[in-house]
C-alpha cells in the first residue's frame, strides 16, 4: 500500500461526511476532496443562487487545501467539475479561468448532476501532482 497522509485545514470547510479534505499518496499526488461553497468560518452556505460567488468560494476552498499541502494552482493537473445545472458553464468558466490560463490549464471533466449536497450549484474536486 501506498503511504499516504491526511491533509487538513481549517481555512476550508470541514467534511460533512466519512472523508478527509486531501490525501496526499506516495508524496506525489494530492487528491482534494470535491469542494462546495462552504463558508470555512461559518459553515454557510455562501452565494446564493449566484454560480459566480459559489465558484468563487469553491476556488477559495481549494485554494486553501492546495496551500495545507504545500502546492499550488500549477500543481493541479485534473479537476472534476460537477454543476447543477449546465446552463451555469459559462458563468463558472469566467471564474475557473482565473485560476487556470488556457495554455496551461489542466485536464478536467464537467458534467451536470441532479443534485449536489446542500443544494449547491457547483462543486469541484482536483488532483495535483507535487
Amino acid at each position: 500500500m501506498t503511504h499516504s497522509k491526511v491533509i487538513r485545514t481549517d481555512k476550508a470547510p470541514a467534511p460533512v461526511g466519512p472523508y478527509n479534505q486531501a490525501i496526499l499518496a506516495g508524496g506525489q499526488f494530492l487528491f482534494v476532496a470535491g469542494q462546495i461553497p462552504l463558508d470555512p468560518d461559518t459553515g454557510e452556505i455562501v452565494g446564493g443562487n449566484d454560480i459566480t460567488a459559489q465558484t468563487q468560494q469553491v476556488m477559495t476552498n481549494l485554494e486553501a487545501i492546495l496551500i495545507q499541502a504545500g502546492a499550488g494552482w500549477a500543481n493541479v493537473v485534473k479537476t472534476g467539475v460537477f454543476l447543477s445545472d449546465l446552463a451555469n458553464f459559462a458563468a463558472m468558466n469566467e471564474v475557473y479561468a482565473k485560476y487556470f490560463p488556457s495554455e496551461t490549464a489542466p485536464a478536467r471533466a464537467c458534467v451536470e448532476v441532479s443534485r449536489l449536497p446542500k443544494d449547491v450549484l457547483v462543486e469541484i474536486d482536483c488532483i495535483a501532482a507535487l
